[in-house]
């Protein structure tokens, strides 16, 4: 059986990606096939060394606009021909280009209750606006800011006024709900058809 391929970008300490390692390190289904940051110090690329899982840095400041980075990225990716690309932490906003290339072979995980807290710094806006409950969204990517069709949710109590303890807190739903979704992605229980999420657990 061909296993399905994953190719994850990250830009920095790569917890997420640590999930999927664990996950799927011996999973005879899914092949975590290589890791690309833009961020030569990001500690995600050590962690894919520790794992064996191919791992690649390319700059973004080596290019003179964000279509030729994506375009770098894009020739590396296809090397490895992903099934899906996993979106880790990466902090670059994604050309058109690589956006419709990839369209329903492209997720991404965020940090709140989409539609709700687009952007940055959820946590604190989550504590500002005295939100009771918090979470994490896996979501397809599109061309919009955070605002490509929902996959899954994951939420909590807020039971803290500290940003910091709060992502914690956030971090751990992810690190669960990730894997979760992503191993429904592969198994065709969750895809993308015509814009819409399709579920068929």
């Amino acid at each position: 059986m061909t296993k399905f391929n994953i190719a994850v970008l990250i830009s920095g300490n790569g917890s997420n990606l640590q999930s999927l390692i664990d996950e799927f390190k011996s999973s005879q289904l899914v092949n975590l096939s290589c890791v690309i940051s833009n961020k030569q110090e990001a500690y995600g690329l050590e962690r894919a060394s520790i794992a064996n899982i191919n791992s690649h840095f390319i700059d973004h400041k080596e290019y003179n606009s964000r279509e030729a980075f994506d375009e770098a990225m894009i020739m590396q990716l296809d090397h490895y021909k992903p099934d899906l690309i996993v979106l880790a932490g990466f902090m670059r906003i994604l050309s058109d280009t690589f956006v419709d290339k990839y369209m329903g072979r492209l997720i991404n995980i965020h940090p709140s209750l989409l539609p709700k807290y687009k952007g940055l710094d959820t946590h604190k806006r989550v504590i500002d606006a005295q939100e009771e409950y918090h979470g994490a969204t896996v979501h397809y990517v599109d061309n919009t800011l955070d605002g490509g069709p929902i996959c899954a949710q994951s939420s909590i109590k807020v039971t803290t006024n500290n940003p910091k303890e709060l992502q914690k807190d956030i971090h751990k739903l992810e690190h669960e709900l990730y894997p979760s979704v992503i191993r429904d992605i592969s198994e065709q229980k969750i895809y993308l058809s015509e814009g819409k999420v399709i579920k068929n657990k």
